[in-house]
């Protein structure tokens, strides 16, 4: 405070200039509360007054004695009046400056003096709003005719003070109206929803008669005999709605049953299971999906009762040991076609014992996510030369080598037919070029994704210097190397007879090459081209029109610039149309 000590001042603010010139200071605000709650006027003089106040001053109206006391309270005042008071600086000698600033300041003064008589006297925002309790007397501040305070009472429009309820519904205010109802917010719908395209046609007869089994798949007595060409359209609307269950799933049974498919059985329990096999004991070909209740107490109990099975598919047999996969495989000699997904108990002496069994029945061999396949499975299943044409070792744990993967297409690639590698992580453009490329000769369909070592110009050149047939279905998704080049390639090679396409992830490839595939692969059913990021309306458009007699399903998620304009073009198609971010229109 040494600068105060010195009678030196900072430069004040625009609010402090303003309040000076209005002379508003706490003292005034708090006086004129003071008086608005004591209707009677204080007699005597105030504490801070600078005139006393006469007897006449007294008997004028409460307004005015308002205003004196706000004419009472010091002219002086800026914003650091509110600081607490000090020692008064030492007496300094005045130099002819300061006598003739102060002379200035004095001037200045008696001139807002004449402005005393009509000082400022509103309250402040937080005060000129507050309603005096119900039942007081107040005066209307439109007609100044006192009136009692209620509930309904409303402030004016115009100044400080309250309204009469005459006032208020001249003035437009019905004070007995009750507030409306807050308007509820409608909650703005996702902006980038995902539309799906799909030509609405009516339903048929027989899908309507499905629709209504799996409604009431609970009364299968009353059902009678269904064709069992019908079954697995059943199966599969029942599976949708997970309401297969011990109760109803013998809909399905049947002792001249060949062939069964069911595509969740997560709430069949293992009783339930077993006795599958022994109310259909003539089944040859079983599918099981999602049956992770499949224990070794089934798996034994079918080595019995199904002595005749000879296709077996099964998704998620996590319970069942390597003791109850070799006894099931010494009791059927006979399999062609052995199918599992998720088995992570299934080892290396299974495999032998199901090979070593089954060495001249064994066509189709399918071992899916089993966790511990690695390089000593291969060597077993080259043991099934020149009789295997389907083969899938893919998303393993681990990742096979590659000498091992060429030395097993050495060995059984001159039948394979459909071939998946998906999931090894540590193959590179070398399977392609000394394992598919030499030894592959009749190969119709190839699923390789999620190699991420492959390059572009290694498939680039494997598929223009391969002499294999072109192939009908082809998935590459998830390589992310992969772009221009080798899709070129791809439809020089197996263009005009493909059926299925997966470039997913091929976020590199461009609009040229993209645009290609309407002329070099019109006999397409599906094709995905997901996070190709050059894919617009008008390359799947090209590719509707010239596929349109056998389109059935193109997937386009994560292509910003489809927006699904070809529809207001006029081109009409009958396939599924999925992953469209932006649409333009809804057929």
């Amino acid at each position: 405070m040494s600068s105060r000590r010195n009678n030196v001042r900072g430069p004040t603010s625009a609010l402090t200039d303003f309040l000076k010139e209005q002379n508003i200071t706490p003292t005034t605000v708090a006086t004129r509360v003071a008086t608005q709650n004591q209707p009677v006027a204080r007699s005597g003089t105030s504490a801070q007054a600078s005139q006393p106040l006469d007897d006449t001053e007294e008997a004028e109206p409460l307004r005015r004695s308002r205003r004196r006391n706000r004419v009472t309270a010091g002219k002086g005042y800026d914003s650091e009046d509110l600081d607490e008071s000090e020692a008064p600086a030492a007496k300094k000698k005045r130099t002819s400056t300061t006598t003739k600033a102060k002379e200035k300041k004095k001037a200045k003064k008696d001139d807002d003096s004449d402005d005393q008589d009509d000082p400022y006297t509103a309250l402040s925002r937080m005060r000129a709003n507050i309603r005096p309790a119900n039942g007081s007397i107040e005066s209307c501040a439109e007609c100044e005719k006192d009136f009692s305070v209620s509930q309904y009472t409303i402030a004016a429009v115009n100044g400080p003070g309250f309204l009469c309820h005459s006032c208020a519904k001249k003035l437009g205010n019905d004070p007995f109206k009750k507030p409306s109802a807050p308007r509820k917010r409608t909650q703005a719908g996702d902006k980038r929803s995902i539309v799906h395209f799909e030509e609405r046609r009516f339903p048929t007869l027989v899908s309507i008669c499905i629709n209504i089994l799996s409604k009431h798949i609970d009364d299968v007595e009353a059902f009678g005999d269904i064709g069992a060409l019908n079954m697995e359209a059943i199966s599969k609307a029942i599976s949708k709605k997970r309401s297969l269950d011990s109760d109803n799933v013998h809909l399905f049974y049947g002792a001249e049953n060949t062939s069964i498919t069911l595509y969740d059985v997560t709430k069949l329990s293992p009783t339930a299971l077993i006795t599958l096999g022994h109310l259909n004991p003539n089944l040859t070909t079983l599918r099981l999906d999602f049956c992770g209740l499949i224990s070794d107490e089934v798996i034994n109990s079918w080595c019995s009762s199904l002595p005749n099975l000879a296709h077996l598919q099964l998704l998620g047999p996590f319970l069942v040991r390597a003791p109850a996969w070799i006894a099931f495989f010494k009791s059927h000699p006979q399999i062609q076609s052995f199918l599992i997904t998720q088995s992570p108990r299934f080892n290396l002496e299974c495999l032998e014992t199901l090979i070593s069994t089954s060495s001249k029945t064994l066509t189709r061999l399918g071992l899916r996510e089993v966790g511990l396949l690695s390089d000593d499975f291969l060597g077993p299943i080259g043991l099934l030369s020149g009789q295997l044409t389907y083969l899938d070792i893919s998303e393993p744990s681990q990742s096979c080598s590659n000498e091992a993967v060429n030395k097993l297409l050495r060995a059984v690639g001159s039948t394979i037919t459909d071939i998946n590698l998906s999931g090894h992580i540590e193959l590179t453009d070398d399977v392609f070029q000394h394992g598919i490329l030499p030894n592959t000769t009749t190969l119709s369909h190839l699923t390789l994704s999620n190699l991420p070592l492959l390059t572009d110009k290694g498939v680039a050149l494997a598929f223009s210097q391969w002499s294999n047939p072109p192939l009908t279905e082809i998935d590459l998704a998830r390589n992310p190397a992969l772009s221009t080049l080798s899709l070129t390639e791809l439809l020089n090679h197996s263009g005009e007879a493909l059926h299925s396409l997966n470039l997913n992830g091929w976020k590199d490839v461009d609009a040229a090459a993209l645009a290609n595939i309407a002329t070099q692969a019109k006999s397409l059913r599906k094709i995905d081209l997901g996070w190709c990021r050059q894919v617009d309306d008008f390359i799947v458009k090209s590719i509707l029109e010239s596929c349109q007699n056998w389109l059935t399903e193109v997937k386009v998620w994560g292509c910003n610039k489809v927006e699904g304009k070809w529809v207001t073009s006029g081109t009409k198609t009958k396939a599924k149309i999925l992953g469209i971010e932006r649409a333009h229109t809804v057929l």
